[in-house]
């Protein structure tokens, strides 16, 4: 499984309760773009329309080996596969307040590309406040470490 693109900001700014994977109905030339890493997954966002799930806001731009005009818009809402089951439990939690499906990754999982989609709540002040305390003091523990290591040899 290789991942192409990550949504950085989805963990700081969600408290992901969930993780589905799907799949998404792409054209030739997204897939191209796809595998070349390019597109955005920041500010995307999932939501239900005649109990289907879709994608809105991921930017994958045209492929253009020499500079050919695409016809495709690189914001356009794309479909996206699950399994019934999963699309009827996320249709009733997405219906209950403060819940959101947010795009996490697009991978390559056996030559498709899959996406992973967290079931978030959105994180409060405080709660984005705690998480960089904790990442700062993860990041100086380990200094500490390899200063501890780096000076004993």
């Amino acid at each position: 499984m290789s991942i192409l693109i990550r949504n950085r900001k989805a963990q700081y700014d969600y408290l992901i309760l969930e993780i589905y994977e799907a799949g998404i109905i792409l054209t030739g030339k997204e897939v191209k773009s796809l595998r070349n890493k390019m597109g955005k997954l920041e500010g995307s966002y999932c939501y239900v329309s005649n109990d289907e799930l879709y994608i809105l806001n991921f930017n994958i731009p045209v492929y253009q080996p020499k500079n050919i005009m695409g016809e495709i818009a690189p914001d356009r809402t794309r479909k996206l596969l699950l399994k019934r089951k999963e699309i009827n439990y996320l249709i009733g939690k997405l219906r209950e307040k403060g819940f959101s499906l947010i795009p996490l990754r697009a991978y390559l999982k056996n030559n498709r590309i899959k996406l992973a989609l967290g079931l978030a709540k959105g994180k409060s002040r405080l709660d984005k406040r705690e998480t960089i305390k904790k990442r700062d003091i993860e990041r100086e523990m380990k200094q500490n470490l390899k200063t501890l290591i780096s000076g004993t040899k």
